[in-house]
């Protein structure tokens, strides 16, 4: 390593010659004089680098690398932040999945340990010097360049001018562009002149702020490492200097040089990753929907939970590699221009995100002629029969503004009685070209993300297939994920139109959701004009329709192109119930899956009459040609569904199908006495019941089965990534017995279901099997599985690990009969010292034991030592949670002994905490936190 040199600003400090700080390897360290070649320096002036680089340890391996990694730091870090690549860089994963890389992490000059060079260097001019340094190393390609902060916006800025080397862009939460946002708060407060200088030099507030975003907290001795080449005021300088040249607006010196980057980008046709902490108060999802409109062949990963320093917050190095072995080696550079014309990457698909290479060996890309969601409404355009009711809106949600209760224009539904709503088929096929229409002028386009918070219903419905018509891609957040899953939801996706009902509209002006606002509702002008401007609203729906109308009578209406099979037609939301809400896109073709795989299964032939009480199948009654009722529930809370109010929804359509939560037909059982003589003579028309979201028990469903004696009750098992995958009724689930588990039957139609083998030590066995009796992860293939996920690279890339399987998460086994059993979540086995064990089956029995409502089994200790534990919720609900009685406990402990299962503790408590969108789904991991608690003598608190 070259000798330690002497700046402007003083000499090096002291720790500088003492061993490397945690996670930094003293072989890393390297100086350079580098002759400087920007504006701000006289001709022949040589600044002082330094930076870690790793080519030592490349060397070791004795592998040629694959390619250089760039890494550069933004304010007020320094090269230190990008240790773990360095570290990674050269691991067995590594080196098996296509060689070693090098990696260089500067510290730009001023900055770290590189020099203070007493100029201002703007942003024109730091770009120059990471070009001189390259320079000065003989840097060749292929280079992947990775940012942070803004690192990102220079290491960009060098991407763009050195195309002939770059095969590769790595981004960590950054900026290239205020793209018509102002600066956020925690800048513009470090910009005032009566803050400056002393936040970001004199005093050491800057940093201090800056490494108090971790999540979690940085360790002491990590801190003190990010801490080390600022010490002194006087080698804060670049600190101070880095936050005056941010370019806020165009009269700002460093404005064309950002407009210069932000619009260079566009044009690199090479792969990019983004990783992103979306709880970051300065570079927030605005900016990262801002790049992927710049590069939107980027693929994305956003950790929840994690901030700013999303490299101290979460492993990026370790999926950074992944992608670069999987998008980069192996032919993406090829030492030619990176831009459009680079072969090597596919181009964008609809909805800024390019379409994958592993689409095409994905299961259903090759499945069965297309046949858009819009065929069934698009045939039925002169048919005057009922197409949709609404029944009586429940608290809280909108009825369809601009129709009046009772039957629509040219509509046989609702007549009898006028309070619901009702719609034709005609009159909803014109709708829907309205709305479409009226939403083009409003500037929604094809691919732009539309999120819809209106409750099931005629408008949502017209909703959804006006945006299908117009090619926008609907944005699904059940509001049950609560206010907080919510907001994680809608910034995730970003959607460029958010319309809602009033309530949603209010969260999404405090919560700040993306998006230009649309009312589902009118507002009257002279009482509401001040409530609209409050909320944001752009439009109302009524205003649209009735633009819309206007267009089309004027022969002035948009032509909308059909839609394309493989373009993004929805992002539809996971229920939360095992860690934050994950979005999942369906492309038109596997949207369409599914509707064709519910239709074969079912035998759903248009004309049926369907009482959709579960959210999502709602949508899909206008694709079936089914006429389809919401009953009067609150969608957000499935026990409001009661046994008369589904009667009623039964009895406006004359229903033949009925669609449930678990947790719905729970309270209808519960409030079965409501029913009148009429009530009952709907329900008894019903042919077929199904209910999906959790595993139902024989007993509740022999109980929902007096209500419905002609009615054929199936449970299909799916998931917001597949639904449905298998299905078993009633009969089938009496047939199966009792197992270890839930039995939830055979594949639908065109599924396939396999097993991945859990081995001892919890991990999976690659190779599928369908044989009998082998547990392990529940793995699915069917044309109607999700295309991807939204914006969570990792999570895709493990989803499909197992080629041409969508790895479902859950564990079960299939029986000799072929018929698959549910045994839990993979996150919830028990990795026990005598091997794992599942939680369902000792769940199952401890529910048979008089006196438990509901029964988990959680894991508590760690992993290869965990105690089996049973938490159990008691009729009547225990007064306080802890220790069950001892003869209850005596009880649960011989019960879980007959199917093998050995409890350590049996824990009483008064209400299970479970997902707020079934109602159903019990949360094992916050029980098995708690659980840890409360055994260990600590304060327990809440699950």
């Amino acid at each position: 390593m070259a000798a330690s040199p002497s700046f402007a600003a003083g000499p090096w400090p002291d720790s500088f010659a003492a061993e490397p700080w945690p996670g930094v390897r003293a072989s890393w360290r390297r100086t350079l004089a580098v002759p400087s070649t920007a504006s701000v320096d006289a001709p022949g002036t040589s600044r002082q680098w330094h930076f870690l680089d790793n080519a030592g340890d490349v060397a070791a391996t004795g592998m040629e690398p694959a390619g250089t990694l760039l890494c550069v730091h933004g304010n007020p870090t320094w090269s230190y932040l990008w240790r773990t690549f360095l570290a990674g860089a050269t691991s067995p994963a590594v080196l098996a999945a296509g060689g070693p890389w090098r990696v260089i992490a500067v510290d730009q000059l001023d900055m770290g340990f590189s020099e203070r060079t007493g100029t201002f260097r703007r942003l024109e001019d730091r770009i120059t010097d990471l070009s001189d340094l390259t320079a000065a190393l003989g840097l060749a390609g292929p280079v992947v360049t990775a940012g942070h902060d803004w690192g990102g916006l220079i290491s960009l800025g060098w991407a763009t001018r050195h195309r002939g080397q770059l095969a590769g862009v790595v981004l960590t939460n950054t900026a290239v562009h205020p793209a018509g946002f102002s600066l956020p708060p925690a800048l513009k407060l470090a910009l005032h002149p009566a803050v400056h200088k002393w936040g970001t030099t004199t005093s050491a507030a800057f940093l201090r702020v800056t490494h108090g975003l971790a999540q979690p907290a940085l360790a002491p001795a990590v801190r003190d490492a990010f801490m080390a080449p600022y010490r002194t005021a006087l080698r804060r300088a670049g600190v101070g200097n880095f936050v005056a040249d941010i370019p806020a607006d165009p009269s700002h010196p460093s404005w064309a040089a950002l407009d210069s980057v932000a619009s260079g980008i566009r044009t690199l046709g090479v792969p990019a990753l983004m990783m992103w902490g979306p709880k970051d108060p300065v570079f927030s999802d605005r900016y990262l929907r801002d790049l992927l409109g710049r590069l939107p062949q980027a693929d994305v990963h956003r950790f929840e939970g994690a901030s700013h320093l999303v490299q101290e917050d979460r492993d990026t190095a370790a999926p950074a590699f992944d992608w670069l072995a999987k998008n980069v080696i192996g032919g993406a550079f090829d030492g030619r221009t990176a831009g459009p014309a680079n072969a090597s990457r596919p181009g964008p698909g609809p909805g800024g995100r390019a379409a994958s290479p592993a689409s095409a060996s994905r299961p259903g890309s090759d499945a069965e002629p297309f046949r858009p969601m819009l065929a069934e409404l698009d045939s039925r355009r002169d048919d005057h029969s009922t197409a949709i009711v609404d029944m009586v809106p429940a608290a809280g949600s909108a009825p369809y503004a601009g129709r009046p209760a009772g039957p629509a224009s040219g509509g046989t539904g609702g007549e009898s009685n006028p309070g619901f709503q009702s719609v034709s088929w005609a009159q909803l096929a014109r709708d829907v070209d309205d709305l479409a229409a009226g939403l083009a002028d409003l500037g929604v386009r094809r691919g732009d993300r539309v999120s819809l918070l209106v409750p099931p219903g005629i408008t949502l419905t017209t909703l959804i297939y006006a945006c299908l018509r117009l090619g926008a891609v609907m944005v699904v957040a059940d509001a049950g994920l609560g206010t907080r899953g919510m907001s994680r939801a809608i910034r995730g996706a970003g959607p460029a139109f958010l319309i809602g009902i009033e309530r949603a509209l209010a969260g999404a002006r405090l919560h700040n959701w993306p998006g230009v606002r649309v009312s589902a509702g009118d507002f009257t002008p002279a009482t509401d004009a001040a409530k609209r401007r409050l909320l944001g609203v752009a439009a109302t729906v009524p205003e649209l329709l009735a633009n819309g109308r206007v267009l089309r009578l004027s022969e002035a209406a948009p032509a909308f192109e059909p839609a394309q099979p493989d373009e993004d037609a929805a992002v539809l939301f996971t229920s939360g119930s095992t860690g934050p809400a994950k979005g999942v896109v369906y492309t038109q073709r596997r949207l369409a899956a599914m509707r064709d795989t519910l239709k074969a299964t079912y035998k759903l032939e248009a004309g049926t009459a369907l009482v959709a009480g579960f959210a999502p199948f709602a949508l899909l009654g206008p694709a079936l040609g089914a006429t389809s009722v919401t009953p009067d529930m609150d969608v957000t809370a499935p026990r409001t569904l009661t046994a008369a109010a589904l009667a009623d929804a039964a009895a406006a359509i004359n229903a033949t199908v009925v669609f449930a939560s678990p947790a719905a037909l729970v309270n209808v059982v519960a409030t079965a006495a409501q029913l009148t003589a009429t009530h009952t003579a709907a329900l008894s028309g019903v042919d077929l019941v199904l209910s999906a979201g959790a595993p139902l028990g024989e007993p509740l469903l022999a109980k929902v089965q007096e209500l419905a004696p002609r009615a054929a009750l199936h449970t299909p098992y799916g998931m917001t990534e597949a639904l449905p995958v298998t299905d078993i009724s009633l009969a089938g689930i009496r047939e199966a017995g009792a197992g270890n588990g839930v039995c939830v039957g055979v594949p639908v139609s065109g599924a396939s279901v396999a097993i991945a083998p859990v081995n001892p030590d919890g991990s999976v066995d690659p190779v599928p099997t369908t044989d009998a009796e082998v547990t392990g992860e529940i793995l699915v293939r069917a044309p109607h599985v999700k295309e991807r996920y939204d914006r969570l690279w990792i999570t895709q890339e493990h989803s499909t690990s197992i080629p041409g399987w969508h790895r479902s998460g859950d564990v079960g086994h299939l029986d000799a009969e072929g018929r698959l059993w549910v045994e839990g979540r993979m996150a919830h086995i028990l990795a026990t010292a005598d091997g794992v064990r599942t939680p369902v089956a000792g769940e199952l029995t401890a529910e048979q034991v008089p006196g438990v409502a509901r029964a988990a089994v959680v894991g508590v200790g760690p992993a290869g030592a965990q105690v089996a534990v049973a938490v159990v919720e008691t009729t009547p609900p225990a007064k306080r949670s802890g220790l069950a009685g001892p003869a209850l406990a005596a009880q649960l402990r011989a019960a879980a002994s007959g199917v093998g299962l050995e409890l350590a503790a049996v824990l009483a408590i008064d209400a299970m905490p479970t997902d707020i969108r079934h109602n159903s789904k019990v949360d094992r991991a916050a029980l098995a936190a708690w659980a840890s608690r409360m055994l260990a003598g600590q304060k327990a608190g809440r699950p």
